[in-house]
């Protein structure tokens, strides 16, 4: 897919984290909670990784989705697409090699994509505490 699509966390040339990585700990630094990382590679066709976290409200979740946005585009990075914004209840921030989720609690719960994606393998990402 992506230019990760062939190559595992952490061992993209020059890059000391992958993009993915990155959107994790720029959400990690905003404090969000229960920060999932699905490897999709050999389950689905349309991205090769998500990223899943909650805010504790509308502008928690706002804030995380701006920090991620924020730090990729650093990177030279824009999502290619962004929904959810105004309702701030699942922001999704789609990178083509990667979608950034940022769900409210309810929504999180709601949706569940964890169990809807349950064959995907879980990514631990260093330094990130990722949701039981």
């Amino acid at each position: 897919m992506g230019q990760t699509a062939n190559k595992p966390p952490n061992e993209i040339e020059n890059e000391p984290y992958s993009e993915f990585e990155l959107a994790a700990r720029s959400a990690s630094d905003k404090k969000a909670r229960d920060l999932v990382a699905l490897d999709l590679r050999e389950v689905a066709s349309f991205t090769d990784y998500f990223v899943i976290c909650t805010g504790n409200n509308a502008r928690h979740v706002q804030s995380i989705a701006d920090a991620v946005e924020e730090d990729l585009r650093k990177q030279g990075r824009r999502p290619l697409h962004t929904e959810g914004y105004s309702a701030a209840e699942w922001i999704l921030l789609d990178y083509g090699d990667f979608i950034m989720h940022v769900f409210n609690p309810t929504s999180r719960k709601f949706y569940d994509l964890e169990r809807l994606w349950r064959d995907a393998k879980r990514i631990v990402v260093p330094g990130i505490h990722e949701a039981e």
